[in-house]
């Protein structure tokens, strides 16, 4: 199976629609305005050795590199890429493609040499969409997704049981695809700290810490096993959600309650196109300077779009009075629907 992830897929797609901004630093987030309260949501090579990475603050990123070219997201132009990039992967002999992401898929084949095959994908995206992709090879969904590191940019690289941890072994474990910070530090106060110590870890003390499914989860991880059948199921979102960050922080009741109803409406409308019904809530908060708590409930399914309103305004109770907020989430869960292999859509880990 192969892991293909388009490099730097946002700033490319920028690149492409404006050659001009070839070689210099190019930053994308929000409004493109780095006055305003934003994320990076993509920064070129270039922005990148400045420090630059995705999910930092604007004004930050606009600090470290001062000359960068900033500008705002444009999500349609990123989807209409996408399909393209996707479409030629369809094409490709023998395909079975389990989209992951805008820029990232999966594609399983029956190859006698699966570089060869690599290559010829990186090609036919590159012909076709002016794309570059760097694909991983591996016997596993996992082991596929951490070689596409190793090929970046613009390269292939095979990881199997064969060489995982002679390349992985000695790497900490939020090198893994699954492993964040807060895991991998959690993992560090067990005494585990790389690829090759999670792989041998005491499941019982995995499972202690993490619970039964979880903690064997991990240590799967670790050894770089996992599902080797790639599913092109087409995905079913769970659930819709939609967050805002003020310019400028909140905190009167009405004024929260406002917003906390214009999102709903806009989460409800994608809820009543898919025609399921709200099972669960959830709403986050991002109280100044930067504490987030999340809320959730679940809820007897419902349709009924007022019901579901008066649910949600019930978390909204739950907001520390008085507390400016810079940011306000809120998510519907929906009922999957009865054609749903156990009540799940594809996940990192295959079915």
């Amino acid at each position: 199976m192969l892991h293909v992830d388009l490099d730097q897929f946002i700033a490319a797609v920028e690149v492409l629609r404006n050659p001009g901004l070839a070689g210099k630093p190019l930053i994308v987030g929000g409004r493109g305005d780095p006055t305003e309260r934003a994320v990076v949501s993509t920064a070129s090579y270039e922005a990148r050795e400045f420090g630059v990475g995705s999910g930092m603050p604007l004004r930050i990123a606009a600090r470290k590199a001062p000359d960068a070219v900033i500008l705002p997201v444009d999500a349609p132009a990123y989807l209409a890429a996408s399909e393209e990039v996707m479409a030629t992967l369809r094409a490709q002999p023998g395909a079975v493609v389990q989209v992951i992401g805008w820029d990232e898929a999966f594609v399983g084949v029956t190859t006698d040499d699966p570089e060869a095959y690599a290559r010829r994908t990186q090609e036919a995206v590159l012909g076709r969409t002016r794309l570059h992709c760097s694909i991983g090879i591996g016997d596993t969904l996992v082991r596929a997704k951490n070689a596409t590191d190793f090929g970046k940019p613009r390269g292939t690289f095979r990881l199997t049981a064969d060489n995982w941890l002679d390349v992985m072994g000695d790497r900490p474990t939020i090198a893994l695809w699954g492993v964040g910070s807060r895991i991998s530090k959690r993992l560090a106060l067990l005494g585990i700290e790389t690829v090759s110590q999670l792989a041998v870890a005491d499941p019982d003390a995995l499972t202690r810490e993490f619970g039964p499914k979880m903690g064997l989860w991990y240590r799967q991880l670790g050894r770089g096993d996992g599902s080797a059948v790639v599913d092109d199921t087409p995905w079913i979102a769970r659930g819709h959600s939609k967050e805002t960050t003020f310019q400028a922080d909140i905190v009167d009741p009405a004024e929260i309650e406002r917003a906390a109803r214009q999102l709903l409406d806009q989460v409800l409308d994608e809820v009543a196109a898919d025609d399921r019904p709200v099972v669960g809530l959830g709403l986050k908060v991002r109280y100044a300077p930067f504490l987030t708590k999340t809320f959730t409930k679940k809820i007897p399914s419902t349709s009924d779009r007022e019901v579901v309103i008066a649910r949600a305004l019930e978390l909204v109770a739950k907001i520390e009075p008085a507390r400016p907020i810079r940011l306000l989430g809120v998510r519907a869960e929906m009922a999957m629907p009865d054609d749903a292999r156990g009540d799940h859509t594809p996940t990192r880990g295959g079915w």
